[in-house]
């Protein structure tokens, strides 16, 4: 699927930063994900310049909003420049700038529809754990880089990032109430939906 003048343009400025962007195999994904779940509320860690957060929004509701979390606060001007080029009014993507894991405990519980996160590796089980608490029944959290350049599969491979990311598939697994799906499409893009619980 090929990608627009204002993705393209999003790309360019990423490599500019020295920031890895998701592909568009993961972006389709992404669209569809939102475009599925009707999201009208969606949390994204790690704005990079802006190109995941474009998929995003062209696949949530019209009067749907982002909210985009990124330390770095000129990434997340220049995702702002992508989305001015986009059409995309301003209240429609909302930037936080600071770490993740300062930021999402500030959310609402229970509000949000989809969670993505392509922060630090090493923090993905923490984000796990923040996203079932933000999801809606029925939401889900999906996670780039679920295979880390095939390296998730080696057992050799004992870097810090490959073990985090490993030891967040097994944390999937081994929690009830979810239902997990990994998609081969860039380096690997774990979703995971939250069940809907009877109350009571």
């Amino acid at each position: 699927m090929g990608e627009d003048e204002i993705l393209t343009a999003a790309r360019a400025r990423a490599e500019e930063v020295g920031v890895v962007p998701i592909g568009s195999g993961v972006g389709a994904s992404l669209r569809f994900l939102a475009s599925v779940l009707d999201a009208r509320a969606v949390v994204e860690i790690g704005t990079g310049t802006g190109v995941s957060g474009l998929w995003l929004l062209r696949g949530m509701r019209a009067d749907g909003v982002l909210t985009t979390v990124d330390i770095e606060t000129e990434h997340q001007r220049l995702a702002k420049q992508g989305f001015t080029e986009a059409g995309i009014p301003a209240q429609r993507a909302r930037t936080i700038p600071g770490a993740a894991l300062d930021v999402l405990p500030r959310l609402t519980d229970g509000h949000y529809d989809l969670v993505f996160c392509d922060g630090d590796k090493r923090e993905y089980a923490d984000y796990l754990k923040e996203a079932l608490r933000l999801l809606r029944p029925g939401g889900v959290v999906a996670f780039d880089n679920a295979l880390w350049h095939d390296r998730v599969a080696d057992p050799a491979q004992r870097d810090e990032e490959t073990v985090a990311i490993r030891e967040l598939g097994k944390a999937v697994l081994e929690a009830e109430g979810l239902v997990p799906l990994l998609l081969p499409v860039g380096d690997g893009l774990l979703a995971v939906k939250k069940e809907w619980v009877p109350e009571g």
